[in-house]
């Protein structure tokens, strides 16, 4: 889908499908949908009369023009109530109406900024979320030959509409921020979606490394015997039952000024099978656990998105890739094993593989410069029974930072949550045999244990963990985000990373 931005009249641009809108609590339409409502003689009040069109958040409209107006079709969508009304909002409302646009295959849709004319955004804003619910809402994933009813039908053009000159330098700016946001998000998606026999750690690698060429970010990647060399032995460890070769992707972006001496460092669970190893996992809904490397494939869209962003601040980013499975050669309950920092573990359960790689990340980004760290990551169950798939958890070992990283997740619309790393919870991982146990037999507090482990690697460099185990999938559509792979949270740490 090309996203372009035309300086005209919304009653003169010819399209397949024109969007407008109406808030819920609005007795007569305003702005751009009266001015449609008018070259269509009051049709658009005469159906609100009727209860027809409506402005409840998601209620779509689909209006016949009869070549009164040169747009085929008109959907007036609804925005919810007013006092309600954010950058979530409009996301859902444009997702609903490219929803619509791909149901009537309008080729070529135009639409206005959604609440531009609110006051409560700038315009920029406003186009990024207009831009980004279009992008997510749009999206399906298309499958390796899947039998369909029909072929996907894909909108080629999203056009928005604006005749005033001055606005249109900021819409173009905010509507190049959601494409680059928006794209990001859906190349997450595609990542996670896909078989885990698709993506292995290799197809990952070499994903990461293409596509960084392009954009100017620095790419190693590391193989079993540059890991064993290096001294990820706990990353070895989680990889020894697989056939499939563990690879350590590093990327590199470079945009801080000359002196700049913060680095921030991004990591990322990349585990593309978590079968739980020795601890076998049941085998209800073991299909998901493809989606365990949705850590690893937002962190490294995030870093194609930073440069693309041209973001100035120097960052690295570190994504362990591995499956995790059994066999005579995996890592066992009651193993002893070491990490990068030189720190031993004693292995409680095979199936806490996540925070063992996670561990010899960190300690690599911090060797390799990183004065600030970011983990993302399908880490505990346990978040998903605290949290559900609403929010993610999310920790940290420095209030500000935390505090800066939910202040970009309210701007993203990707809910997170803190959890606390209390002092007693460090208690849970103390070991007879090692330095620290991976995790306890009892599951009590399992995402702030998760996170305590963490921390213990991190130590005193500043840090947040984001828990995504509940929110990387999801099974039903909910507002603008289909089913499936989310992409959370990549436009969360571009949005911190950026300030866009």
């Amino acid at each position: 889908m090309r996203i372009k931005v035309e300086r005209k009249s919304i009653t003169d641009i010819p399209c397949d499908l024109l969007v407008v809108n109406l808030f819920e609590d609005a007795e007569i339409p305003s702005g751009s949908c009266a001015a449609v409502n008018k070259v269509l003689d009051g049709l658009i009040v005469k159906l609100m009369k009727e209860g027809e069109i409506s402005g409840k958040s998601e209620r779509v409209t689909l209006i016949h023009t009869h070549d009164k107006i040169p747009a085929k079709r008109v959907v007036v969508v609804g925005l919810g109530k007013t006092k309600k009304f954010d950058m979530n909002a409009i996301r859902t409302a444009a997702s609903a109406a490219i929803q619509v646009a791909k149901k009537v295959k309008a080729a070529k849709v135009c639409s206005i900024v959604h609440g531009a004319g609110t006051g409560k955004f700038n315009i920029i804003d406003a186009a990024r979320a207009t831009v980004e619910g279009t992008l997510i809402g749009s999206y399906e994933y298309e499958g390796i030959g899947r039998e369909k009813d029909e072929p996907v039908f894909k909108v080629k053009e999203f056009i928005i509409v604006e005749r005033d000159k001055i606005k249109m330098i900021d819409i173009r700016q905010g509507a190049t921020y959601g494409e680059i946001f928006g794209r990001a998000a859906v190349r997450a998606k595609d990542l996670v979606n896909a078989p885990s026999n698709v993506v292995t750690p290799n197809y990952l690698a070499n994903y990461a490394r293409d596509n960084a060429r392009k954009v100017g970010v620095k790419c190693d990647v590391f193989d079993i015997t540059d890991i064993k060399k290096m001294g990820l032995e706990a990353l070895w460890n989680v990889a020894r039952g697989s056939e499939e070769r563990e690879k350590l992707i590093v990327m590199r972006w470079n945009g801080g000024k000359r002196g700049d001496k913060e680095v921030i460092g991004l990591i990322g669970k990349g585990v593309t099978f978590d079968s739980g190893g020795i601890s076998l996992k049941g085998s209800k809904n073991l299909w998901e656990m493809k989606t365990d490397m949705a850590g690893g494939a937002a962190v490294i869209e995030i870093m194609i998105a930073a440069a693309r962003l041209k973001v100035k601040r120097n960052i690295v980013a570190v994504v362990p890739a591995t499956e995790n499975m059994p066999d005579g050669a995996s890592l066992k309950p009651g193993d002893v094993i070491g990490s990068l920092s030189g720190k031993t573990i004693e292995i409680i359960s095979t199936d806490a593989e996540g925070r063992l790689i996670l561990a010899d990340a960190v300690t690599y980004a911090k060797k390799l410069g990183a004065t600030k760290l970011i983990d993302v990551a399908t880490l505990t169950g346990g978040c998903t029974v605290a949290l559900g798939d609403a929010a993610s958890g999310l920790m940290g070992n420095d209030q500000k930072f935390v505090d800066e990283v939910v202040a970009a997740s309210q701007k993203s619309g990707e809910k997170v949550w803190q959890l606390p790393l209390f002092e007693e919870y460090g208690e849970y991982l103390k070991s007879d045999v090692a330095y620290i146990q991976s995790c306890t037999e009892t599951g009590m507090a399992s995402p702030i244990i998760g996170g305590i482990f963490i921390e213990k690697f991190v130590e005193d460099t500043p840090w947040v963990h984001i828990d995504i185990a509940g929110t990387a999938f999801l099974r039903k559509k909910r507002t603008y985000l289909p089913r499936g792979a989310t992409g959370v949270p990549v436009r969360t740490v571009l949005e911190y990373l950026s300030g866009v």
